[in-house]
């Protein structure tokens, strides 16, 4: 079973920038996406999640569209992981076992999740009627 510490390895191996936030949560920037990633090591599970961006609460939108595809971005273009609603954020998400867990897999679920979110921001922004590029999408994945 990978431990906290073979997570740590990892990490360094991708050479990504990291901190660790608590207790085997960690915050990761990658050299060539803007969006943190959160890694979240809680046996016997990993746990990945990036915030894609905040879905305006006003009232006056119709997320239908945007839903499908999401939906359909999921069953045809995101390779790991999965688009989902939070708390009103577009998250991406992944979930790895540890027992079996290597390093090729959780660096082919990361830059999947960071590829996808950078390469539908545009399109979901745009369904999402977001005027301006939203802060999660550059860096508050955390919160």
């Amino acid at each position: 079973m990978v431990t906290r510490e073979d997570l740590e390895s990892f990490l360094i191996r991708m050479d990504l920038e990291w901190e660790e936030i608590d207790e085997g949560m960690f915050l990761v920037h990658s050299r060539e996406h803007g969006v943190p990633l959160v890694i979240h090591h809680s046996p016997p599970l990993l746990l990945l999640r990036l915030k894609v961006m905040h879905l305006p609460d006003d009232g006056q939108h119709d997320f239908t569209e945007l839903y499908r595809t999401l939906l359909e971005l999921n069953a045809t273009d995101v390779v790991h992981g999965a688009y989902g609603l939070e708390e009103g954020d577009i998250i991406l998400t992944d979930t790895l076992q540890l027992e079996t867990l290597d390093f090729p897999e959780l660096q082919a679920s990361a830059e999947s999740l960071q590829i996808a979110a950078s390469s539908h921001i545009d399109r979901i922004r745009t369904l999402a009627g977001a005027d301006t590029v939203p802060e999660s999408a550059g860096e508050g994945a955390a919160s």
